[in-house]
């Protein structure tokens, strides 16, 4: 009865490997894949943060529109190439628009998913 066990584990040896080496660029890929995601929603939470520091700037400026960018390019420490700011005043309102276009630059994820584009919003009551 023990030389039918001793065949199959001799039959079997190496299969861990073959699985290890099938399933780990596969594990790969997802960190990788995470750590894209992470990158995105950093950028996503300096955008938001740029747009409140703008419209924070622009509500109490006598020049909304050049101080409220000025503030929020200043707030976002990112690519200025990528990112663009719109402020816009209407009655006792600032609204800041702040979009970046983040780009996908982990390896083979960013071959697989394009460039992402996050966007921030805020509105505050300007002052008198």
């Amino acid at each position: 009865m023990g030389r039918p066990f001793a065949r199959r584990r001799a039959d079997d040896a190496g299969q861990a490997a073959v699985e290890l080496a099938l399933a780990l660029p596969l594990v790969f890929v997802g960190l990788l894949a995470a750590v894209q995601v992470l990158v995105v929603a950093r950028d996503q939470l300096a955008v938001v943060h740029a747009a409140r520091e703008g419209a924070r700037a622009a509500a109490v400026a006598a020049d909304p529109a050049g101080e409220g960018a000025a503030a929020a390019r200043r707030a976002a420490g990112l690519d200025d190439g990528a990112l663009s700011v719109a402020v816009s005043s209407s009655g006792d309102e600032v609204v800041v628009v702040v979009r970046y276009q983040v780009a996908t630059d982990v390896p083979l994820v960013g071959l697989l998913v394009g460039d992402v584009e996050v966007t921030g919003r805020a509105t505050m009551r300007a002052e008198p």
